[in-house]
């Protein structure tokens, strides 16, 4: 996965390099994400923001060497940093997520995307026809990603779950108008490894990339693909920021800061992963390279 920069008329083409296109169900990817993470699955996902207001079963230290700590946190949450932590030469403990795409959900195509009821109310139906038992694992994941795509969106937030990518351009589109070329922003690997979490050098000043608006999409697990997109009208800003890893491992990320926190849930994990209070401004985090950002392009 790569790093690229396009105008809309590509969009189609890219996604489908940048987001889980399997052949397969994906349902076994799926069952995994959830076993992996608990019930907080979801929301690690979509973690710009937390509406729920129990803890999510993790625990969770502020600023500690992670390697020290292995044992007594969940490390899928340390992707969150602050703006002032984002200087040439500092070290940040970093987890990317890494997955197979070929073990990953399919997109769709349109039609066959829209035949298909996606509501909580019809999760019985819904098992039926994947055949799911009501307590599986895959059962528990499509119940966390319909409630949370039909949960009330936060203050000035405006969000949308695309269960297919011509309806995620569709969305796109409305927010920054059907005229408006666009560009895709996502995290690149530049080598191969199997390391999921280390320590993390800034090698140069972080490239910030003008966003005056911002659309983020994360997947989201379901036996087929789906993307969870949201914007906020709130300030935030985009870097492009090249980090090289403890063991030799060079990434490009995709960070997104975030200038007002006031409307996050109080116990949104980012604040107990930084140990600061609810509502700090200039929180951060990074995007895994199957998740992305889309901008205007000028």
């Amino acid at each position: 996965m790569s790093m690229k920069s396009v105008s809309f008329s590509f969009h189609l083409l890219l996604l489908l390099l940048l987001v889980m296109h399997g052949d397969g169900s994906g349902t076994e990817e799926m069952a995994d994400d959830l076993i992996s993470k608990g019930n907080s699955v979801l929301r690690l996902h979509s973690m710009d923001h937390d509406r729920q207001t129990e803890d999510d079963g993790t625990t969770v230290q502020s600023r500690v060497d992670p390697l020290s700590h292995m044992d007594h946190m969940d490390l899928s949450v340390m992707v969150f940093f602050t703006l002032k932590d984002l200087k040439v030469g500092n070290s940040l403990p970093i987890y990317f997520r890494k997955k197979d795409s070929s073990k990953s959900p399919r997109f769709l195509p349109r039609q066959e995307a829209d035949s298909i009821a996606f509501s909580l109310k019809e999760l019985p139906n819904l098992l039926r026809l994947f055949s799911f038992s009501r307590d599986s694992p895959q059962a528990k994941a499509m119940e966390a990603t319909l409630r949370e795509c039909e949960s009330q969106a936060i203050k000035g937030e405006t969000k949308f779950c695309a269960t297919s990518l011509e309806s995620m351009l569709e969305f796109a589109s409305s927010i920054f108008g059907s005229n408006t070329r666009f560009k895709t922003l996502a995290t690149e690997h530049l080598t191969k490894s199997s390391t999921l979490f280390q320590n993390y050098t800034v090698l140069i000043t972080p490239e910030e990339i003008p966003a005056p608006m911002m659309v983020a999409c994360h997947t989201v697990p379901y036996p087929y693909a789906v993307l969870y997109c949201h914007i906020q009208v709130t300030e935030n800003r985009v870097f492009k920021v090249s980090l090289d890893g403890e063991n030799g491992d060079k990434v490009t990320a995709v960070a997104v800061c975030h200038k007002d926190t006031t409307q996050w849930n109080r116990n949104h994990v980012s604040f107990r992963v930084l140990g600061i209070e609810p509502g700090t401004p200039g929180v951060c985090h990074f995007f895994p390279a199957n998740n992305f950002v889309l901008v205007p392009d000028p």
